[in-house]
């Protein structure tokens, strides 16, 4: 699926309902996931110890933190669409997230997202996005909710 470009609220708002697009598939290896480890100070044994996970996990490997899949968000997000004529964008919130799957290491994830609202708030465009982070092969997601973005037009 290409990219979508949008210029303005209007050509965003002319796709309310509908499927905006998927990102490619992106890897969650051991090093993304102790970057992340270190980063956030998070060094619990089934994201880490890959020798531990091994033996004592019930998925026999290290897992992704579900906070790391969250943050790769924007960076599948941004090989959705490209927003053009923008002062700034702001992450406003998060609603109805549910982890669904754990991503084991060395799986591959990827971005659905549709625009579920959008509002025309002085000027400012709060739209919400429905999201999914499918995990190659698999049926259910590891993660799905709504993200809420406001974007604020020139």
């Amino acid at each position: 699926m290409a990219k979508l470009t949008v210029n303005n609220y209007e050509e965003l708002a002319a796709r309310l309902g509908e499927k905006l697009g998927e990102s490619e598939w992106l890897l969650v290896d051991q090093e993304r996931i102790n970057l992340f480890a270190d980063a956030t100070l998070d060094h619990q044994w089934i994201h880490v110890d890959t020798e531990r996970a091994a033996v004592e996990s019930q998925y026999k490997s290290t897992i992704a933190h579900g906070y790391l899949t969250l943050s790769l968000l924007p960076h599948m997000w941004q090989e959705i669409i490209e927003v053009n004529n923008l002062k700034m964008m702001v992450n406003y919130g998060m609603d109805k997230m549910r982890f669904g799957r754990p991503v084991l290491v060395n799986s591959r994830i990827r971005l659905v997202a549709s625009l579920d609202s959008i509002e025309n708030l002085r000027g400012i465009c709060k739209a919400g996005i429905k999201f999914q982070i499918e995990i190659e092969g698999e049926r259910k997601p590891a993660l799905e909710g709504i993200a809420t973005f406001l974007y604020y037009f020139e």
